[in-house]
């Protein structure tokens, strides 16, 4: 059983950044970043492979914000640049045992608590 635990959210003004840390309890396979706002569903964000060789994002993050990994340290992050109000949501880390990435939350089998991340206009 694989704990995640993320950290780095905030509140913080639209076009600033943040930086989410997952750490992980043991080795993991693919890794994505998943998001909820109030009212909608579990959306993807961003995934990357375990060897960190590949990565996805949705559209509307792509070229904001960037998914990375630190296997020695059973890390992932998510480095988002230029925050809008429509980034608000709680933000999760999720964990899968396989090594291509997925889009759908029920293909993840290992989830973090959340950290709430609030962008203000």
């Amino acid at each position: 059983q694989v704990r995640l635990v993320e950290s780095g959210g905030g509140l913080v003004q639209a076009g600033d950044s943040l930086r989410l840390s997952c750490l992980a309890s043991d080795r993991t396979n693919a890794m994505a970043w998943f998001r909820q706002a109030p009212g909608k569903e579990r959306e993807f964000v961003a995934g990357i492979t375990q060897s960190g060789g590949r990565t996805d994002y949705t559209d509307s993050v792509n070229g904001r914000f960037t998914i990375s990994r630190d296997n020695a340290k059973n890390t992932i992050f998510l480095q988002m640049n230029s925050l809008k109000p429509e980034d608000t949501a709680v933000y999760y880390c999720a964990a899968r045992n396989y090594i291509s990435i997925r889009r759908g939350p029920d293909d993840y089998g290992y989830w973090g608590q959340g950290t709430q991340v609030t962008v203000s206009s």
